[in-house]
């Protein structure tokens, strides 16, 4: 299966370096490029990507306002922001309007590449060691004072543990070596998880995780 692509960015040099990386893959095709938010919007809803490469800072319409729009359609695509770190301190809302995650701008290839496929997989791109940075900002900025926990009684001990590694940014791999147990049982604890929270992946688990007060901000107890 081919995934399609869409790039989202202000800057033609920007968009170019993007799509000649991913348009070399033979599995991925980039069928638009777009210099604004609104644009990506009118090019999503007439070419149907699977995944919206999308920059933050935009003039007109910007990336936060675009991913709100694109995720809250019936066909949403996924979307991958694309950002730089000491530069955007509000990823956390991008991840709130719906991102499936984030890269920094100056990633390697190949783990832009891998950050497609991931969320065009359905799953969330949490590199560990950009997102525990991030995490922690998002953290700090948007938890609650007052979590409600209610949502978590749905959940078995063992999958609120395993919910709260995978909101420290630990990989499937590394919960099962923390825990004792088979990647395969972690991934089955994360998709019931996931299922009983009515949450579309990692990403979304590691924001609620935070608004439940199961997990916290490094520092803070």
């Amino acid at each position: 299966m081919t995934v399609r692509v869409l790039i989202v960015d202000d800057q033609a040099v920007v968009r170019a370096g993007f799509a000649a990386i991913v348009g070399a893959e033979p599995d991925l095709d980039v069928v638009a490029e777009a210099a604004d938010g609104a644009r990506a919007v009118e090019l999503a809803a007439e070419l149907a990507p699977d995944v919206v490469l999308m920059d933050i800072r935009m003039p007109g319409m910007d990336g936060l306002t675009a991913t709100r729009l694109l995720t809250g359609r019936a066909d949403a695509p996924r979307v991958l922001v694309l950002t730089t770190f000491d530069q955007d301190a509000y990823v956390h809302d991008a991840l709130r309007a719906g991102a499936s995650g984030f890269l920094l701008k100056d990633a390697e290839p190949d783990e832009l590449l891998t950050g497609i496929r991931v969320v065009a997989c359905g799953d969330g791109m949490l590199a560990p060691t950009v997102t525990r940075r991030l995490i922690d900002t998002f953290a700090r900025t948007a938890a609650p004072t007052a979590p409600d926990t209610a949502p978590l009684e749905s959940l078995t001990p063992r999958e609120r543990e395993v919910l709260s590694l995978v909101a420290a940014g630990l990989a499937n791999a590394e919960i099962a070596e923390s825990l004792g147990v088979t990647v395969g049982t972690v991934k089955s604890h994360v998709n019931a998880l996931l299922a009983k929270l009515g949450l579309r992946d990692r990403v979304q688990a590691t924001i609620f995780a935070y608004d439940t007060g199961l997990a916290r901000p490094r520092g803070t107890g």
